[in-house]
């Protein structure tokens, strides 16, 4: 009866064990859906810059529109025209900057919501082997309080046999 209750004992220290990696590796993976928020943060702050850059392309075009207007000669042509060029180089930059930044989240975008699927994935089997655990301890429970009373039972039983061989 000493040898279950002890293997009982460690059968439960095992099983705490595992539950307490279970709960490191939740920490862990909270940890990195906190960076990952992080990330998303600033990817709306690189959308915002978007955003600025537009506004940015609109008083541009504004200047664009005056610099037409103001070009009525022959230098202010060329000089209109070497503005004009790199207007055009700074649209050309920012627009491939804008692609690599949009190709990036996108990505980014991919990997936070493969990384909320397998976060999700685990927080289930971690509470089916919570469900699991507590109800083989409330088993392990039952049991080892049966066993307390069989040997209590067997504790009095004895006592009465030994009272009933000194009377005989």
């Amino acid at each position: 009866m000493e040898a279950d209750v002890s293997e009982m004992r460690n059968e439960l220290q095992s099983r705490d064990g595992l539950w307490r990696r279970i709960q490191v590796e939740c920490q862990k993976l909270y940890t990195e859906l906190l960076k990952i928020k992080e990330y998303k943060d600033m990817q709306e702050i690189q959308i915002k810059h978007q955003s600025s850059h537009v506004q940015f392309t609109e008083q541009l075009e504004n200047k664009n529109t005056e610099l037409l207007l103001f070009a009525g000669s022959q230098e202010h042509k060329e000089e209109l025209n070497k503005i004009r060029n790199h207007v055009y180089r700074e649209e050309q930059s920012h627009c491939s900057e804008q692609e690599r930044m949009k190709t990036e989240i996108s990505d980014l975008t991919e990997e936070l919501h493969q990384k909320e699927i397998t976060i999700a994935t685990i927080m289930e089997k971690a509470s089916l082997l919570e469900r699991q655990l507590k109800m083989e301890l409330e088993t392990k429970h039952k049991l080892l309080t049966k066993q307390q009373l069989l040997e209590f039972h067997y504790q009095v039983i004895k006592s009465e046999n030994t009272h009933l061989k000194e009377m005989v």
